[in-house]
């Protein structure tokens, strides 16, 4: 939603989406604010805990199976498996997300690499749409008077107008920008652990014919996992940027992710968003 400087400091109960890549500081942030009146909403443990649970579970109980001695336990009732997804630990996810890649490798054939990639659009459209119940369910249930929405890397992938409407409607939408050095950083943690990632399937299919191409490899099947997200990650980056920065035009406002690491206190993040808002406003007016 858009608003004046007065109007947002006058807002009796904010609610901010955090919007940028996975990296820029958005959990980091989202702890520099009181736990005793900001609600914390962290996208990625709504889709773990909530709509992803379930085919986690399968995939490890699938595994288990596999293992005589875990079988036995299994069918026999003696033993049971659930995930233990916190804030704090979402690799549950990641987990379950994968790598697309030879299977010796750890990699996930082509298929199921793709149906694990739309199970989890599918899931963090619907965490995103879950955020104006949350709110009032903060404030309502738990008593918050302020709500926070870490929205997950991808979410300039999504391309569903109807999530977006919902985040523009019930809350101020800030996007935290990574400059080129920033950018840089994020490459190179990529490159020394390359996590599994949610590609949109035009990107990855072009990315993906290039990298076969280049490498010689006849299949995805064929290709070293970790080496293709290290080879696929600048290139994600690259793709990303405009995507969000058209979010961030047409919905919210934008700020410098390094000057995160200069925030003290909940004061100087609303200082933050106060002066964001007055720049949208002066070049609107210019």
């Amino acid at each position: 939603m858009f608003m004046t400087r007065d109007e947002f400091l006058a807002w009796p109960r904010r609610a901010i989406t955090l919007l940028g890549m996975s990296g820029v500081g958005k959990t980091t942030l989202a702890y520099k604010l009181p736990n005793s009146s900001w609600f914390h909403y962290s996208g990625d443990y709504r889709i773990g805990t909530k709509y992803l649970e379930e085919p986690f579970l399968d995939n490890v109980k699938e595994q288990a199976m596999n293992v005589p001695f875990l079988r036995d336990l299994l069918r026999s009732d003696s033993i049971y498996i659930s995930s233990n997804i916190t804030v704090h630990n979402l690799e549950p996810i990641s987990t379950f997300l994968g790598k697309i890649g030879a299977v010796a490798h750890g990699g996930l054939p082509f298929a199921e690499f793709q149906r694990r990639q739309r199970l989890h659009r599918d899931a963090e459209i619907s965490a995103m749409k879950d955020v104006a119940a949350f709110i009032d369910k903060a404030h309502d249930i738990y008593g918050y008077d302020h709500f926070l929405n870490d929205a997950g890397g991808s979410i300039c992938e999504l391309d569903d107008a109807d999530m977006l409407a919902v985040l523009a409607r019930h809350t101020l939408i800030l996007y935290l920008r990574a400059g080129d050095d920033m950018e840089q950083e994020l490459i190179r943690r990529a490159v020394d652990r390359p996590k599994p990632l949610y590609y949109r399937e035009d990107f990855l299919e072009a990315q993906l014919a290039t990298y076969l191409d280049e490498t010689g490899c006849t299949s995805a099947e064929q290709i070293d996992p970790d080496r293709f997200v290290t080879w696929i990650f600048p290139r994600l980056v690259q793709h990303r940027r405009p995507r969000y920065t058209a979010i961030a035009q047409r919905h919210g406002y934008t700020v410098d992710a390094r000057d995160i690491n200069t925030l003290r206190d909940e004061a100087d993040f609303l200082e933050m968003v106060s002066a964001a808002i007055t720049r949208r406003s002066e070049t609107r007016a210019g």
